[in-house]
């Protein structure tokens, strides 16, 4: 009789104790996708006020989970995600330049506008460095010197843009590359906006 009971005791035991840990295990996950919903419903509110917000919310939401709803960290991600599409941009053009069957006023087109590509990522490499060592105590200046940087990038990527539309390219070559350099500027245009959203909150 008293094992019986015994027996009981612990069917309930483990019955109480599997109850406690799926409500947790609920609990936890409500509460997973409530920061989640919260992450990606800031980001979207941050892109709304750019000049492509689908691309800009398209291309920073599969962060969510590192950005959180931190504005240095959503501004960061934004300028590290457009200087990696402008590297990429700037090596396919070099290589598309080496390839045959391309002309010499093609190849000079082509390298004109890698160059001024390579001044944009010069840009945004210090605006990132530059972001790096943000501080409340040097916050103005920063952002400063962080638009001025991301301002000029973007003016390199509309002067690649409106040269190579004037160039001799192939057309199928010309409408696939100035699409890249376009997506480019986009994303340079929208990284800038969040930077001026940054800015103007501690103004």
């Amino acid at each position: 009789m008293d094992a019986m009971i015994s027996f009981s005791n612990s069917k309930c035991l483990v019955t109480f104790l599997l109850i406690i840990v799926l409500t947790i295990t609920n609990c936890g996950e409500a509460k997973g996708r409530e920061l989640q919903e919260s992450n990606t419903l800031f980001i979207r509110s941050s892109c709304s006020s750019t000049t492509y917000p689908k691309l800009c919310y398209t291309s920073l939401v599969k962060h969510a989970a590192f950005i959180q709803t931190n504005p240095v960290l959503l501004t960061g991600t934004a300028l590290n995600i457009t200087l990696s599409s402008a590297k990429t941009t700037s090596a396919d053009m070099t290589t598309m330049a080496r390839s045959r069957g391309m002309g010499a006023r093609e190849v000079a087109a082509m390298q004109d506008c890698v160059e001024v590509l390579a001044d944009s990522v010069e840009q945004l490499r210090k605006s990132i460095g530059e972001m790096s060592h943000l501080r409340t105590s040097n916050f103005e200046m920063t952002m400063s010197d962080v638009q001025t940087w991301v301002s000029a990038a973007l003016t390199d990527d509309t002067t690649c843009t409106d040269g190579f539309q004037e160039t001799a390219v192939a057309g199928d070559v010309k409408t696939a590359v100035r699409g890249r350099i376009v997506g480019v500027a986009q994303l340079t245009s929208n990284a800038l906006a969040l930077i001026n959203q940054l800015a103007n909150s501690h103004a």
